[in-house]
């Protein structure tokens, strides 16, 4: 199989007229969603974790109601499958945590362990091992209601906060969503708040023994001698340490409660720290813990079912991101920069963005801040990723503000290629988060506990440097080079943050071609072919999650709008505008509904990779738009589609 270089033929205008009455539709379905902010937010759906996590943590403080129970319980039966379990996502297997702490939720709610829907869950969980294997995290729940000993837990001591910034497992070598959750996990661990039941969990135990101990030689073996210590330790600490170290910790979450009550935007700090808060002595009414547990009626989303009304919970929420996208959608999809719903999410971005010092400042202390968080408020989590989508955005944007869009453009520039690790690539949240011995601690058996640079992100700071006019200078080199030098073998880039080749493809080939890497780059070239050969009967593109732990997967699975966005997003960036980019175009047509959205039901987000994933409900609308927008203007022989189309004969 050979390439070679041909020609725009006419059945690529019908393909262009295609792409654009759809793109149409869909920017007008788009316009309807904006809220009067002029931010576009969509629901953030995960799993019922987040659902019967919030449940036990009103049980634990004594603040839930009939009307909680009831409504959180009828949302976990109703994302039960027909074998009795519950999944992290769409289609996918049952996984033992979520479904104990499911089966725990329900029975808090009333749920007798004997109905037919406890009792399958009950054969599952045994089946797969009982709560002796079930994660930490859950186990910790466990201890927290007495249904299992505080003892048998990693031991993750407060002393931690002790640690010089430069010492190995200090806080700041862990991901920023790890270093939140692990300091009021060091407070939960040593003061052990416990709540009794009146009834126990001896129904879901098999009895198993303890996991075997691990060589003593390896890194993982050491990690566990030292949990035995450090247990040892616990029961005999050094008085004036563990005082200090506690009130270091007290004082450090306090540091980083959002204006809105939370923690970081996201679930797992925002309850741990109220746990923690609470068990050193905060009453529920002091205006700390109070503001933390009234936002948290922020993130529950209630509606009417045929079986009543039910309440779930958002584990985060996505306006910057969803707005940031949509701008970027619209703009590359012709419309005005002018137009006043660009003006208004213009107005509303620049609002959000985040002028004050965060953790990410212990790495880089002379970087001036200038960065964008995800959510509404996280003034000490600004991520990349965000900051250079909103600049891409908002250096399109024609407003009636210009200095000041021009200054937080600036701001933003500097901020995110400041953040450029050691090795060239850019993490999400801090620069040079690398360090390996945090994952290696027998505590850490869920989820990415550290930041390191990742293609995806990469490439969308590449991207708007080049887009900015820095695409010769030295960061956007180094950049482009990390790129290159973590594309697959296969030609693809694995996707951080999005599942999984498709995302980390889709945004990395774009980037390369806008930093100037040509269309017959052997990488570009390879990148190509591997989408293209990977697209679907029904000429849509889809990836499994699954592909995270089993490579069988890689770029395989059901079509999705998001996936084939994504894929088309390559293809026209790699010169790709015949068959492979019209049939994808012809699934977006197809596939869209009569008021000019998309259904999709797969999971195409990633929390974490193997561990957590998310259904963003936005993603369906607003890439296909972007995608169509750019495929359109190539198509019609544009900006972007000034390039001859490559041609596999």
């Amino acid at each position: 199989m050979t390439e070679t270089l041909v020609g725009t033929t006419a059945s690529e205008d019908t393909a262009a007229g295609r792409a654009r009455t759809t793109a149409d539709r869909a920017i007008a379905y788009l316009r309807g969603l904006q809220l009067p902010s002029g931010a576009w937010k969509g629901e953030l759906e995960t799993n019922v974790t987040m659902d019967a996590e919030d449940l036990m943590f009103r049980t634990l403080l004594g603040i839930d109601t009939a009307e909680t129970r009831e409504q959180t319980a009828r949302w976990i039966r109703s994302q039960q499958r027909a074998d009795g379990t519950w999944g992290i996502y769409y289609g996918g297997p049952g996984e033992l945590s979520t479904t104990v702490e499911a089966w725990i939720a329900l029975r808090l709610a009333g749920d007798k362990p004997t109905a037919e829907h406890m009792v399958a869950a009950r054969e599952f969980i045994l089946a797969a091992g009982g709560l002796e294997r079930t994660r930490v995290f859950t186990r910790i729940w466990c201890a927290m209601f007495g249904w299992w000993d505080w003892r048998d837990l990693p031991n993750l001591p407060p002393e931690l906060m002790l640690l010089g910034k430069r010492v190995p497992l200090n806080i700041y070598d862990w991901g920023c969503w790890a270093r939140q959750t692990i300091v009021p996990l060091t407070v939960i661990g040593t003061l052990r708040p416990t709540r009794r039941m009146p009834w126990n969990l001896d129904e879901l135990r098999t009895g198993a023994t303890r996991r075997e101990a691990e060589p003593a030689g390896g890194i993982a073996g050491v990690f566990q001698r030292l949990d035995t210590a450090l247990h040892a330790y616990g029961k005999h600490p050094v008085g004036p340490l563990r005082r200090a170290s506690l009130r270091l910790a007290a004082e450090w979450i306090l540091a980083r409660q959002e204006a809105d009550g939370c923690w970081g935007g996201i679930q797992p700090p925002w309850i741990y720290s109220v746990l923690a808060l609470h068990a050193l002595g905060y009453p529920l009414d002091h205006p700390v813990l109070k503001t933390a547990i009234d936002g948290l009626e922020g993130f529950v989303i209630t509606e009417d079912t045929a079986d009543g009304r039910v309440r779930r919970f958002e584990a985060c929420q996505s306006p910057v991101w969803d707005t940031a996208l949509t701008l970027n959608a619209f703009l590359d999809a012709g419309v005005d920069p002018r137009d006043e719903a660009i003006r208004k999410a213009a107005d509303w971005l620049v609002g959000e963005q985040i002028t004050t010092p965060g953790d990410w400042a212990v790495r880089r202390p002379s970087l001036p801040p200038g960065g964008w968080a995800f959510e509404y408020a996280n003034d000490n989590y600004p991520d990349t990723d965000d900051s250079a989508v909103i600049v891409m955005a908002l250096n399109r944007v024609i407003s009636h503000r210009q200095p000041l869009v021009d200054r937080a453009v600036s701001r933003g520039i500097a901020w995110t290629a400041g953040m450029q690790s050691k090795d060239g690539g850019w993490g999400a949240f801090d620069a040079d988060g690398t360090a390996k011995l945090p994952g290696k601690l027998p505590f850490c058996d869920f989820g990415a506990v550290t930041d390191p640079p990742s293609a995806d992100v990469t490439a969308h700071v590449v991207e708007m440097l080049a887009a900015v006019g820095r695409q010769g200078g030295a960061r956007c080199k180094r950049g482009v080079r990390w790129l290159l030098d973590h594309q697959e073998a296969d030609g693809s880039w694995f996707g951080r943050w999005g599942a999984n080749h498709l995302y980390g493809t889709g945004a990395v080939v774009p980037a390369l071609v806008a930093a100037g890497v040509p269309v017959t780059d052997p990488a570009i070239r390879a990148a190509r072919r591997w989408v293209v050969a990977h697209q679907n009967d029904d000429g849509g593109w889809g990836e499994d999650v699954r592909s995270y732990a089993d490579p069988a997967w890689i770029g395989r699975g059901e079509s999705t709008p998001s996936q084939t966005a994504w894929s088309l997003l390559a293809l026209v960036a790699a010169g790709e505008l015949g068959p492979p980019l019209t049939r994808g175009i012809d699934y977006l047509a197809k596939t869209q509904r009569p008021d000019g959205g998309w259904d999709e039901a797969m999971f195409t987000g990633t929390g974490f990779p193997r561990d957590f994933y998310i259904a963003y409900h936005l993603y369906r609308q607003i890439f296909p738009i972007w995608a169509l927008g750019r495929a359109v203007t190539a198509l019609r022989g544009g900006e972007r589609g000034d390039r001859p189309t490559l041609e596999l004969v």
